[in-house]
């Protein structure tokens, strides 16, 4: 079998076991055995680039980032809803459409997808355009974010020469919380829900990110046909899952009383299905009559969106307790008598803070309105002081960690209670990820799941015992192979030589990070001088301030912090500085890097301006020496315009540090 035809196969293959998994739920092979076919198709692909097109299933993972995205007039518009928020008004639409139509007249009732509306474009078969919402007349051209969609057909079964489908753009609860739990980790602001992370993930330049958020889309609409005509809604459902679309669910319900049955149903349902749910949309389902009834300036009049209220009921406090998560912060939780909200049993709200306690007064034995906050979080809303048993007390948050005992402190810059220990049990994964990260350490295969089997079998408990650590041990444990053993074990060794400001970096100090950690390696050259430093001699440095430096301190104080330094020097980590500055011609010169750059990658650039003198920023701003400026330049471009700042190429660059 030629290339050719083996690529053509592969594709056919692949693109049907996403419709059996994505739109039948009815997979026939492993992930393993998928993954292979994806495999042999990525190995032959790259032995024969002259056969790659757009639609291969290989170019899912995003291609070049984009400068910005073109403006799309829709054939249809995208219209919108008018919203209904209770039986009532649900009954007054069923009379205008039994006024309007008679009793001849079907409804269909589907969920309301909580996430963004999208224009799906298709040229005999194959997906061409898609474009955002926008104001219903105008969208964005998304079409290579949309490309990595997985559950999004690039290729149709039967359809006609030229079709436009309406779908929802998600992101699953699944993969929300997945994600949420990595940016814990890892130290960054979490997404406040799937809808905003779905609608921010689909609007990134670069299609790369947004592949990485694994998105997910179903459809609901058929927008335009030139094939065969259809009488009704559902028989356009029924077409669109034939040709390899997920469709939403739907159920035809003769009258009000029916939909508001199956709207009773969609409600307590709703932590069943994968994305969240604002609502349920009620359609007229024949087409013919959705034609007559037509729209006004702004809805459809033969459909409206049934919007859930935001459900709150009364429950309980039998306790308030107090979690440390993955960063070290402390979070008060009430515990309350259990209660069903949003479909789902709920037992534990969160409170937030102390401001928050003491606002709300809330104690232990408080009778509290509860509600799902974005129907995601539990929270407390308001207390029924009313209800208030005799006896109870104000509740303080700990002076102390309740995992480990260490103290704890205020954030300067917030209410946030946080653990000071390196070695707090809670706070075990995200140290020893970032000890590991490629900012840090650069411990090559030490990953998140790694790091967590190694917590969970014993063998380390905080990152200086990373070293200490046998293959023998390594290589019994579950994924963890002779060969993968050997490399993990071999670059944990490495990283020995990593150099005193990736050990800084490493320690994961509040507000030190690459270039902080950078600037304290080379001015004091080892770490025991550090560590002897008091906080004037550290503000004297340049970019170290008094609210760091008292971190720093405070850190090297701590008998934990001793604990892990000990255990590293006798491991034979180096505690060297290997910032030697030899070469001083960008002294006192300030770069901002913006746009891609050919011949290096952002830090590669950065580590070359700062091995001469220089200093990388990340803002433009009047102190801002050159920015360095590749393709597709943005916003900072712009603003070094504007201020007069010198603006050099990368050629210009190259000059520079011959």
């Amino acid at each position: 079998m030629d290339a050719k035809t083996e690529i053509e196969k592969l594709r056919n293959e692949i693109e049907y076991h996403n419709k059996l998994y994505y739109v039948d739920d009815a997979p026939v092979i492993s992930d393993y055995d998928y993954d292979m076919l994806m495999v042999r198709l990525i190995k032959l692909e790259e032995e024969h680039p002259e056969l790659i097109t757009p639609t291969s299933p290989t170019q899912r993972v995003g291609g070049k980032a984009l400068s910005q995205f073109t403006q799309v007039r829709h054939q249809v518009p995208l219209e919108s809803l008018s919203d209904v928020f209770s039986y009532e008004e649900l009954a007054d639409f069923g009379v205008r459409m039994d006024q309007a139509l008679g009793s001849d007249r079907i409804f269909c009732v589907e969920p309301k997808v909580d996430g963004l509306s999208m224009s799906l474009e298709y040229e005999n078969g194959y997906f061409v355009r898609g474009a955002t919402r926008g104001d219903g007349l105008v969208g964005e051209d998304v079409t290579e974010n949309l490309r990595t969609v997985r559950s999004l057909p690039m290729r149709l079964i039967d359809a006609p020469a030229h079709l436009i489908v309406r779908g929802e753009v998600y992101m699953s609860k699944s993969v929300f919380n997945e994600l949420n739990a990595i940016r814990e980790i890892n130290g960054e602001a979490l997404l406040a829900n799937p809808r905003n992370a779905a609608a921010g993930s689909i609007r990134q330049l670069d299609p790369k990110v947004a592949a990485s958020r694994k998105l997910d889309i179903v459809c609901f609409n058929m927008q335009f046909s030139d094939g065969e005509p259809y009488t009704t809604h559902s028989e356009t459902l029924d077409a669109m899952k034939h040709m390899g679309f997920p469709v939403i669910p739907y159920k035809l319900c003769g009258g009000i009383d029916e939909c508001c049955e199956r709207i009773d149903w969609i409600g307590q349902s709703r932590s069943d299905f994968a994305y969240d749910i604002d609502g349920a949309v009620i359609k007229i389902n024949s087409l013919e009559q959705r034609s007559m009834l037509g729209s006004t300036a702004k809805f459809p009049r033969w459909a409206v969106a049934y919007k859930y209220p935001p459900e709150k009921k009364e429950s309980r406090v039998t306790n308030i307790v107090v979690q440390v998560g993955r960063t070290g912060v402390l979070t008060p939780k009430a515990v309350i008598e259990p209660v069903r909200l949003a479909g789902t049993m709920v037992s534990n709200a969160t409170l937030h803070n102390q401001d928050n306690i003491d606002k709300l007064d809330i104690r232990i034995g408080d009778t509290v309105l509860v509600q799902k906050a974005g129907e995601i979080i539990p929270e407390v809303l308001s207390v029924n002081k009313a209800k208030r048993p005799e006896g109870t007390v104000p509740f303080k948050m700990p002076d102390i960690c309740p995992e480990c005992g260490a103290p704890v402190v205020r954030d300067p810059d917030g209410v946030a209670l946080r653990c000071t220990s390196p070695e707090c049990p809670a706070q075990r994964l995200r140290n020893l990820a970032h000890f590991a990260s490629r900012e840090a350490m650069d411990i090559e295969g030490l990953g998140i799941s790694v790091c967590q089997l190694l917590i969970n079998s014993g063998l380390v408990n905080s990152p200086a015992e990373l070293y200490s650590l046998n293959a023998q041990d390594v290589e019994t444990l579950e994924r963890m192979g002779r060969k993968s053993t050997e490399n993990l074990i071999n670059a944990i060794e490495k990283s020995k030589s990593a150099g005193l400001s990736r050990l800084i970096c490493a320690f994961g100090i509040r507000q030190v990070g690459q270039k902080a950690a950078k600037t304290l390696s080379a001015h004091f050259g080892t770490l025991d001088k550090l560590m002897a430093a008091t906080e004037q001699e550290l503000t004297s440095i340049s970019d170290i301030g008094g609210v760091t430096a008292g971190f720093i301190t405070e850190w090297f104080s701590l008998p934990q912090s001793q604990h892990q330094i000990r255990l590293l020097r006798e491991a034979g980590v180096s505690f060297e500085s290997t910032e030697t500055v030899n070469d001083t011609r960008f002294t006192g010169l300030t770069f901002v890097l913006t746009g891609e750059l050919s011949g290096y990658k952002r830090d590669e650039a950065a580590a070359i301006i700062e091995s001469f003198g220089g200093k990388a920023s990340s803002s433009v701003s009047k102190k801002t020496s050159y920015v360095l400026a590749g393709e597709n330049a943005g916003s900072k471009l712009k603003k070094a315009n504007d201020l007069g700042i010198t603006v050099i190429s990368e050629e210009q660059f190259n000059e520079m540090i011959k």
